[in-house]
């Protein structure tokens, strides 16, 4: 038999291959890119773009990794002043995560960010890498990571994929989380049919760092060396978040389904201990995580933010499967991974530490002065670029957008003029229903999932209106984090709804008796081809801008999900906004629930007859129409203020405080009965299902010692904010007189109605 000949090997399309062959098809539009793009590419590189190229400028070019359809809207957010109320940004938009001055010498950076599109693909590895790539954004800027957050949405509760989805997702967020030791100190889970097919896991984390530990991701210094450590590369997410978050799934599914990160939370626990130990040691001169993009992102936004050139031998990065081609090695988004600029004289140190903590780590490249980023594979250069044109310069698409046709109809079909309980027994009905629906029922099924305690420094989490860590141990400094966003307001306003976000946010900070710094964003909307969606987006950005003018606080950085919607069914417009603030003393923090019986129960702020975008339309009615709450950020600040002088300022007039948002006062009542199982009678004054179920914003419920009653009455005064006695805390019951008479519910009743909803769904 004759012996069979070798295969042909296909030649490396190497940058002289690439001006000897301008004319070769190439797969531009399968990697995501549009026709002028890749015009645009070759008028940049003077030729056609190697394939390795392609795949560096497919990935950074796309909507999640360039913003290239939001950036016009998002650079308003550069007009907000800088300053906090406690101190100076240290770092902000543009860098991995913000940072901000807490005083005492500390620091925190926090970031909130989307992996919604490889949650629904694969729930478990897409949300526990979602953890890990936030997590390291905060890593990379110097800080110990010591919290995480979890803002949710799913489909209907009763629906076959939100039974798919979310146990994958919970136990992906918890599992990721429980093994890096980092608490899980709030976040949010609601439903909604729009999120039905494009569930959002946005996941949030704070770290912390001494002002003089800040480090950036910038390449500087001509001769000193990359070194790219961690876990090796593998064809796990290769176009990964990059590709997914920058499409519209179709009806059954992504059309494209690139593979998801896989994670692996005990190298990060392994990485973030070496980082932190390079750190102490002074070695590192710059450094960046690997997430979306991976290398093709590491290595042009280092040299584009440092002295703009670096060379790579990108086949010494240490490979799990050696069968990759470079530009698959470019394009992997596999995890634990980070990249870091070390003088010379300091690499065999570098080295040593990694190899302490069994961390593989690798000399790639060195800063050079070239002005280009160039990548060569066993010889061969493959990539000749100028870095600034893949990290920083990539498309900028201004969107048309239009106010949506049924806009002013939808707004039109206000909620208040639907049918609404009248007596005592229908308004305790509607009590019951409300506080077993999917959106305000007990979520202990899924934050039981969490380790909320571990590290030992957690002094709030759910289900308390914010999260709060102590930060030093001598002094009690602490910082509390809260997100939030109601996107059926957004739907009805987005310009109001991103301001709601906002106010819940600051407000459930403020109940904790802390003072709210700064905000970080995660705006998640349908596809940006969409004029109606562009508008939603347009309108939300130009709200959260305006209201941080208002309120003093600037937008520290974030992220935007785009294209999430599943066929022609955007979802709600879903603008998570997540606040931070600080507090002098952690003892000293004010708890959500009652806490005693025999104290006074007043409720700050006033309330409206505002129904339109509440729960009660949702669950009772499915409705959604009608315009949301009215915003009054002066009347937020001025509550916000009261709270902290109230509680954490050491008065001591406040006992428990509890926002009052979804579900309005009635929830508010539930929530905090049940919390250390101490009741209430309360009276209320007009109509009682307005006084009930209004979601006006602005408002607190809180306890005192009837001692105190006239002093904090006094207090609120000075503020200019209303208050109103509603009665006691104590028994076994929860109590409500108005009107139309008297109801009671017992509170083993309550309890079992706002607990069971998530067990029975899910079997547990």
């Amino acid at each position: 038999m004759p012996e069979a000949s070798a295969p042909t090997l296909p030649t490396l399309d190497t940058v002289s291959v690439a001006a000897e062959d301008p004319h070769r098809e190439q797969p531009w539009a399968d990697l995501g890119l549009k026709a002028d793009e890749y015009a645009r590419i070759r008028e940049i590189l003077g030729r056609r773009p190697t394939s390795s190229e392609l795949a560096m400028y497919s990935v950074m070019w796309s909507e999640h990794c360039s913003y290239k359809s939001s950036k016009v809207h998002l650079k308003q957010f550069s007009e907000i002043p800088q300053e906090t109320p406690v101190g100076k940004m240290l770092a902000g938009i543009g860098e991995n995560a913000g940072v901000i001055d807490i005083g005492q010498g500390y620091a925190v950076t926090f970031k909130v960010e989307s992996h919604n599109h490889p949650s629904y693909v694969e729930p478990y590895q897409g949300a526990a890498t979602g953890v890990g790539g936030i997590v390291r954004d905060i890593l990379a800027m110097g800080a110990r990571p010591v919290a995480v957050m979890d803002p949710l949405r799913f489909g209907p509760l009763d629906a076959d994929d939100t039974h798919r989805v979310l146990p994958g997702i919970v136990a992906g967020v918890g599992g990721y989380g429980n093994c890096l030791g980092l608490p899980n100190i709030g976040g949010e889970a609601v439903f909604d049919e729009t999120y039905l097919g494009n569930p959002l896991v946005n996941a949030l984390c704070v770290g912390v760092l001494r002002h003089e530990d800040l480090h950036l991701a910038k390449a500087s210094g001509v001769g000193n060396q990359v070194i790219l450590y961690g876990a090796k590369t593998g064809g796990d997410g290769i176009g990964g978040v990059s590709v997914l978050a920058s499409e519209t799934f179709d009806e059954t599914g992504p059309a494209k389904r690139p593979s998801v990160q896989v994670g692996d939370p005990f190298m990060e626990k392994l990485l973030i201990e070496c980082t932190l130990e390079l750190f102490a040691a002074g070695l590192v001169s710059g450094i960046q995580d690997l997430g979306g993009a991976g290398l093709s992102c590491a290595t042009s936004e280092l040299a584009s933010a440092g002295d703009g050139g670096m060379h790579v031998e990108l086949d010494r990065v240490p490979l799990r499967d050696s069968t990759l081609a470079p530009e698959e090695i470019l394009m992997s988004e596999s995890q634990e991974r980070m990249m870091a600029v070390v003088a010379p004289g300091d690499v065999a140190a570098f080295l040593a530490i990694c190899a302490k903590w069994e961390v593989d780590a690798t000399v790639i490249g060195e800063v050079t002065d070239t002005g280009r980023l160039q990548i060569d594979w066993h010889g061969e250069r493959v990539v000749d670029v100028p870095p600034r044109s893949v990290a920083h310069d990539g498309p900028t698409y201004h969107r048309p957008f239009a106010r949506p046709e049924g806009q002013d109809a939808l707004q039109a079909d206000r909620a208040e003029s639907l049918p609404r309980a009248a007596s005592a027994e229908e308004l305790r009905a509607t009590l019951l229903r409300l506080a077993g629906s999917p959106n305000l029922c007990d979520k202990s099924w899924i934050t039981d999932q969490y380790d909320r305690y571990v590290r030992g420094n957690t002094v709030l989490a759910q289900p308390s209106d914010s999260g709060m860590v102590r930060v030093d141990e001598e002094t009690g400094l602490g910082v509390a984090v809260a997100t939030d966003c109601n996107g059926r307001f957004a739907a009805l306003d987005p310009y109001a709804g991103a301001q709601l976000a906002l106010a819940e946010a600051y407000r459930n900070v403020a109940t904790g008796g802390a003072t709210p710094l700064a905000i970080s964003d995660c705006l998640n909307f349908g596809s940006p081809e969409d004029p109606s969606v562009m508008w939603q987006f347009a309108e939300a950005c130009r709200g959260l801008k305006d209201a941080c003018v208002e309120l003093g606080i600037p937008v520290t950085g974030g992220n935007v999900s785009l294209y999430n919607q599943t066929g022609e069914t955007a979802i709600l417009p879903t603008p998570v906004v997540a606040v931070l603030g600080v507090i002098d003393d952690v003892e000293r923090r004010t708890p959500t629930g009652f806490v005693a019986s025999g104290e006074t129960v007043l409720l700050l702020g006033e309330t409206r007859e505002e129904l339109s975008g509440s729960e009660w339309a949702h669950v009772v009615h499915g409705h959604l129409g009608g315009m949301p709450p009215v915003v009054d950020l002066a009347a937020e600040r001025a509550l916000a203020e009261l709270l902290r002088e109230a509680g954490a300022l050491g008065r001591g007039l406040v006992t428990s405080a509890h926002d009052l948002s979804d579900g309005g006062l009635a929830q508010a009542l539930v929530e905090s009965v049940l919390r250390n199982s101490v009741g209430a009678t309360v009276s209320v004054e007009g109509d009682p299902f307005v006084a009930l179920f209004s979601e006006s914003a602005g408002r607190v419920l809180v306890t005192v010692p009837t001692s105190d009653v006239m002093r904090l009455t006094d207090l609120a005064a000075r503020h200019g904010v209303p208050i109103t006695a509603l009665g006691t805390t104590g028994g076994s019951s929860l109590a409500v007189a108005g009107q139309t008479g008297r109801f009671e519910v017992d509170l083993d009743l309550l309890r079992d109605t706002w607990t069971r909803t998530l067990p029975a769904a899910f079997g547990a």
